[in-house]
């Protein structure tokens, strides 16, 4: 009786070090790691191509604030600026081909597909929308540095 009691014990403590195991090995969920943004991206990995500018926020389902991001994103599309939504469960290769690892995460590059700006996490549409036109158009807004890399 002792002896299946400490056969079971074990095996319940096995379990429970194998499940921590495989929870501790998951993929973490892109809202909640550290946040490093591309300097830089293929423009031919995005819609429009030719366009001068693109917005593209990376974002995942399982955020709400990529949500309201989007939508904010959406607005600016125009024949200079082309804007695209790359969803993590969707496209996940250009997640991690671009080291993707925090959302909602937008980055605002030029025709060369250098980053001229990024916004990690909720941003007003006030200061993404202002730091497009000042990269549009320098001089433009009272406050050149929004979004700008350091």
């Amino acid at each position: 009786m002792i002896a299946r009691l400490v056969v079971a014990a074990l095996l319940v403590i096995v379990a429970a070090v194998i499940a921590w195991r495989l929870r501790a090995q998951a993929q973490p969920d892109p809202v909640r790691a550290s946040g490093e943004v591309p300097r830089q991206i293929h423009r031919v990995d995005f819609p429009r191509a030719d366009a001068p500018w693109l917005v593209v926020i990376f974002s995942s389902a399982t955020c709400d604030s990529c949500v309201v991001m989007k939508s904010k994103v959406a607005v600016l599309e125009c024949a200079e600026v082309a804007t695209c939504e790359v969803e993590f469960a969707a496209d996940r290769a250009l997640h991690e081909r671009y080291a993707i690892d925090s959302v909602p995460l937008v980055v605002v590059a030029d025709a060369e597909g250098v980053t001229r700006a990024a916004f990690l996490g909720p941003t007003s549409a006030t200061d993404l929308w202002a730091a497009l036109a000042e990269l549009r158009r320098p001089g433009s807004t009272p406050e050149p540095e929004l979004g700008r890399l350091a």
